[in-house]
Formats: structure tokens, C-alpha cells, sequence
């Protein structure tokens, strides 16, 4: 018997690892990630994810930012062709961290 998870409408989904897709959001939002910590970063990698459903979705991001360091970002891509748009970023994130609701 096969099983397919999906995530539940509002819902988290399991971590999954990051893709080119989410490296491509990552990159789309890094220079608003940028002004919003005062931060320059040359390196920022999407590690894992976690995906929401909503009227669009809301992507959980944990992001290497170099060294040991990492920031998980809350990004949300809408239903339209618009690009994804920064919600809110959170610091001082280990490689560990559970990416969570925030």
C-alpha cells in the first residue's frame, strides 16, 4: 500500500529538503532578508522547508548563511503570478534548529 502525505489545509508539512525551486525563492527574497537583519550575506543557501497551505503558501525556509550560522525565513508565494514576498525572518538558527510556525 502506498501512502501520500500531504499537508493539511493550514497545516505544516514535514521538513523536506530544499530544492531548486526553494533556492530560487531564496534568492528572490535574500536582498529584503538583507535589509530587515542589516546584514550582507555571500552565502545563502536553502537547507530545508517546510510548506503551508493558505490562499497560496507560506514556505518555512532554513537558510545557511555561512559558518556555523543559519536564519529560517517565512516567505509567502500567492496564488497570482506575483513573486514571492518576505514575511518575517528569524536569527541566530543552528544547522539543528526545528524550523517551526512563526
Amino acid at each position: 500500500m502506498i501512502r501520500v502525505t500531504c499537508p493539511m489545509y493550514g497545516g505544516l508539512s514535514d521538513l523536506e529538503d530544499a530544492d531548486a525551486r526553494i533556492q530560487t525563492i531564496c534568492e528572490s527574497v535574500k536582498s529584503k532578508v538583507e535589509q530587515k537583519t542589516g546584514k550582507a550575506y555571500s552565502v545563502f543557501i536553502g537547507k530545508g522547508y517546510k510548506s503551508q497551505i493558505v490562499s497560496g503558501t507560506n514556505y518555512f525556509i532554513k537558510v545557511h548563511v555561512g559558518g556555523n550560522d543559519y536564519i529560517h525565513i517565512r516567505v509567502f508565494q500567492g496564488l497570482t503570478e506575483s513573486g514571492p514576498e518576505l514575511v518575517s525572518v528569524k536569527e541566530s538558527k543552528t544547522r539543528d534548529d526545528e524550523i517551526e510556525y512563526f
